[in-house]
């Protein structure tokens, strides 16, 4: 594509005055090509070119200026700089306020994208406000079995998921299904979405059973309506690789995941990020499986693809360097484990990105620190990735149960048993509230429960 771009280029820039509105479209057509190939810094190059002759040619508040914003917004987002992208969305959104009646369906899609940011910080009461004005505004502007309506329904339910507000999202995720349903083929790659949200939620919830069935639904959807190396058919393999690791069946998620690798090697050019995302799948349920050099070597194989591929201080860098430094904390390499894990935090630490991140990182630093018997540190970090989830999440998300059990184990590694009793009763009331009853996180705060209790 950006070989012909490229080429329609060059005529126009022969053949017409510089400030000529097709050359605008042009350059932002190499920038589109150049964001899809995961080279931001040459994107965001094109789509500034593209403004700046918009800015001249074209009244301060018409639309086509607010797209080109929305295009610059877009490549900082795929950059994880989520300050910039709120920056360059709201400036759209600014224009499209001025210039539109207040129900047009662009107003719509630009509270969706504001919300979308501020669902990637993490800021999840920031989101549904914005995704609930979205959805006011299409309610009236489309009839109410419209599929942008579902999606308006599908993004809330992703709040709501990422809130662990699991009631919630299947309530909006099936409304979403239900429009769906009616509005289109029954093979359609919509419904296949529809489908994997709901085993989502359930996969969370650690009701396996209801997760693999949805997946498999989807599935089925996307092999009849999609040609067989296609990447959609790839991320199927993943959500069936993800559910069989938690239920333990790990030979199952291997052969998932290789099913999913083998789609990528058609599709892609090696190298391609993709192949990042799968390889961190791999080291995931080599951990679980409690092999660690092989978990190790393939989160390297991340990393790898990230440095090349990622801004410097992308957030997905930091959560790489961060599972590096859990693996060799489990192999008993704790100054490299806090290394990697220093790494990490750098880079939370100085991007504006999702404070539930940092948290996570904090934690790992605890984990670390615990196992080192430095418990005064691990306390320190654990309190700060504590404080960051009971700012960001509702008090009964399941996240918030893992630092309390964290929490639990060191106070009963330094013998504070009643502080170590309150700390996993926490954790269990809000698993038993949010969880299956037969969650491994669950059964692991029952097991650390008994010990506990019988110290006392």
């Amino acid at each position: 594509a950006l070989e012909f771009y490229e080429k329609a280029h060059n005529i126009f820039e022969k053949a017409l005055p510089p400030n000529h509105p097709s050359l605008a479209t042009s350059y932002n057509n190499i920038g589109l090509a150049y964001n899809n190939m995961g080279d931001y810094s040459k994107a965001l190059e094109f789509y500034e070119k593209a403004h700046k002759i918009k800015e001249k040619a074209l009244p301060p508040n018409h639309p086509d200026l607010a797209i080109s914003y929305n295009n610059i917004g877009q490549v900082y987002n795929n950059m994880g700089d989520y300050s910039k992208t709120l920056e360059f969305y709201e400036k759209a959104h600014q224009i499209f306020e001025k210039a539109l009646p207040p129900n047009h369906p662009h107003l719509a899609i630009s509270y969706s994208s504001i919300g979308k940011v501020y669902n990637n910080m993490g800021d999840y009461a920031k989101a549904l406000e914005f995704y609930e004005k979205d959805l006011e505004i299409t309610k009236k502007a489309l009839p109410p079995n419209h599929p942008d309506l579902a999606t308006s329904y599908n993004n809330i339910g992703q709040v709501y998921n990422n809130m662990g507000d699991y009631a919630k999202a299947l309530e909006f995720y099936e409304k979403a299904f239900k429009i769906r349903e009616k509005a289109l083929p029954s093979n359609h790659p919509s419904l296949a979405i529809s489908y994997s949200n709901i085993g989502q939620v359930y996969n969370n919830m650690g009701d396996y059973s209801r997760a693999l069935e949805f997946y498999e639904k989807a599935h089925k959807i996307k092999e009849k309506a999609l040609p067989p190396n296609h990447p959609h058919l790839s991320s199927s393999h993943l959500n069936f690789a993800a559910c069989y690791e938690r239920m333990g069946d790990y030979a199952a998620a291997l052969k998932a995941l290789q099913s999913a690798f083998q789609i990528q090697q058609k599709t892609f050019q090696e190298g391609n990020p993709a192949f990042a995302f799968i390889y961190s799948w791999f080291g995931r349920v080599y951990r679980s499986m409690d092999d660690y050099p092989r978990a190790l070597e393939y989160f390297e194989k991340c990393l790898a693809i990230n440095l090349k591929t990622l801004p410097e201080r992308h957030p997905d860098q930091a959560i790489t360097y961060s599972n590096i430094g859990n693996m060799h904390q489990l192999m008993g390499d704790y100054e490299k484990a806090l290394s990697f894990h220093r790494k990490a935090l750098n880079i939370q630490e100085n991007v504006q990105g999702n404070p539930l991140e940092c948290a996570t990182i904090y934690t790992n630093l605890g984990e670390t620190y615990r196992e080192m018997k430095d418990y005064s540190a691990a306390l320190t970090y654990f309190q700060k990735g504590l404080e960051i989830r009971q700012k960001k999440l509702p008090k009964n998300h399941p996240d918030l149960a893992v630092i309390y059990h964290n929490m639990a184990k060191l106070y009963l590694s330094t013998r504070q048993y009643s502080m170590a009793m309150k700390n996993v009763q926490q954790a269990i009331e809000i698993a038993q509230e949010r969880l299956s009853s037969t969650h491994p996180h669950l059964l692991e705060y029952k097991e650390t429960f008994e010990k506990i209790r019988k110290k006392i």
